[in-house]
């Protein structure tokens, strides 16, 4: 007879409600407005492959061979979907995000050596003094509860500032991350007129609203990048300074200030704002589940002396490391990505026509019932037994296109946690459970509150 009360860490954390019933045009807009996951079909967690009509035609894929058909096999005819790049153009230009062929490839040989192995190394102390200062302002907060989601987002915006303008009184922090919000906040909005596929020179009001704060960006970019080709690189070179050194090995290209600004607007929108989402689900599915939690302690204080993890402890880290796997597995950041076919194709066995739109829905691949056993639940310890099958598990993407700051952010995120584990004791603040809700990113709305006891 099976056990009726099931370990804690077999409880589920909280979810998106997938829809059970077809919505049509208006009410995919009004669910897209909402949360852009509650218009994935619940049933898309059974199923290798589901297609529709709305507006245009639309394919939801979960077969990993079919993922990699278009991720690897035939890459160049699934380039990024008109409403991504409309959403995203205006604040990062074509850079590396955005790019497609060509102009692509080229941005990724010049940049590919900024994320080396040894210059990620190099960067760890500066995620380091961020965990620092993140563990003095809980403390400073007194005996109350935290939003952590907040606290994340200062801590990785000040490890990505850091990493990349090295402090340069060039750069205004304050004015670039309040243009960042707001554009997140406000143009990232779908519109029904995405939906519908109306041409791209219509206007789209809520875009055009944030604007000028996008401008305001670029100008303080443009001006961080233009002062720091004139002084130089200082002590260890951050990510600009390697930027600036990179050229395409093939042709010796080298990115005009534009192209830097744009991919260094890139990093700083996803080198903070993702990880500071990896961070804040952490945390709350450890307040979840106290087990978990305990465990992830004990391993950091038998690594971690001082209290403050560096570089060179996250190899030894492993369970810290899948506490954050598992975390972006339930709240992978971009819980949806789309494609638009190029020309015809076939996946899972399924006509795809030029024109269709080639939706891979992330949140329910990594809740698939055929792939994730427990789909549902917290279960770090899954990932003792080695990575899952390719193509199943897609927090960073796969492929040529694999996000090329994946290492970067891994490592942010288990110096950040170790760091947190070594001073604190986490707890869920009743009645106060995050709702997870998806505009760019999937974010949980209504911040993560836990009680933090120190040590």
């Amino acid at each position: 007879m099976t056990d009726p009360s099931p370990p804690v860490h077999d409880r589920t954390p909280v979810r998106v409600p997938l829809n059970t019933r077809p919505l049509g045009v208006w009410g995919s807009l009004q669910a897209t407005r909402r949360n852009v996951l509650s218009i994935i079909p619940e049933i898309a967690t059974r199923q290798p492959m589901l297609s529709g009509k709305t507006g245009t035609r639309w394919h939801m894929v979960m077969d990993p061979a079919a993922i990699r058909r278009m991720l690897l096999e035939n890459l160049d005819n699934y380039p990024k979907s008109r409403v991504t790049k409309n959403l995203l153009r205006p604040a990062i230009g074509e850079s590396l995000f955005i790019a497609e062929g060509a102009h692509w490839r080229w941005q990724r040989r010049a940049a590919a050596p900024v994320f080396s192995h040894r210059n990620v190394m190099n960067l760890a102390p500066v995620m380091s003094r961020a965990a620092e200062r993140a563990v003095a302002r809980i403390a400073g907060a007194g005996p109350r509860a935290v939003d952590l989601l907040e606290e994340m987002v200062t801590t990785t915006f000040d490890v990505i500032s850091d990493v990349t303008f090295s402090g340069d009184r060039a750069f205004d922090r304050d004015g670039v991350h309040k243009a960042i919000d707001g554009y997140i906040s406000e143009a990232g909005k779908i519109s029904i007129l995405d939906l519908l596929g109306v041409p791209d020179w219509v206007p789209r009001p809520m875009r055009m609203l944030s604007v000028g704060g996008v401008a305001q960006m670029k100008r303080v970019a443009d001006k961080a990048v233009e002062a720091r080709a004139d002084r130089g690189p200082e002590g260890v070179p951050d990510l600009l300074d390697l930027l600036l050194a990179g050229e395409d090995p093939e042709t010796q290209r080298r990115m005009s200030v534009p192209e830097l600004r744009d991919n260094l607007l890139t990093f700083i929108v996803a080198g903070h704002e993702t990880t500071a989402l990896t961070l804040a689900w952490s945390l709350y599915l450890l307040a979840f589940d106290q087990e978990a939690q305990e465990r992830a302690r004990e391993e950091v204080l038998s690594v971690v002396s001082d209290g403050v993890a560096r570089g060179e402890d996250v190899e030894r880290l492993p369970f810290v490391r899948h506490v954050a796997d598992e975390a972006l597995r339930l709240y992978p950041p971009a819980g949806m990505v789309s494609r638009t076919a190029q020309a015809a194709d076939r996946l899972g066995g399924r006509e795809i026509r030029r024109g269709d739109t080639v939706i891979i829905p992330i949140y329910a691949l990594h809740r698939h019932h055929m792939l994730w056993e427990a789909p549902d639940a917290f279960r770090p310890e899954r990932w003792e037994g080695g990575k899952p099958e390719r193509y199943a598990y897609l927090p960073f993407g796969d492929g040529p296109r694999i996000c090329i700051g994946a290492s970067f952010a891994m490592q942010e995120a288990v110096i950040i946690l170790a760091t947190l584990l070594a001073n604190f004791r986490f707890r869920a603040v009743p009645g106060r459970n995050p709702s997870p809700v998806m505009i760019l990113t999937l974010r949980p709305e209504g911040g993560v509150w836990l009680e933090t006891d120190p040590l």
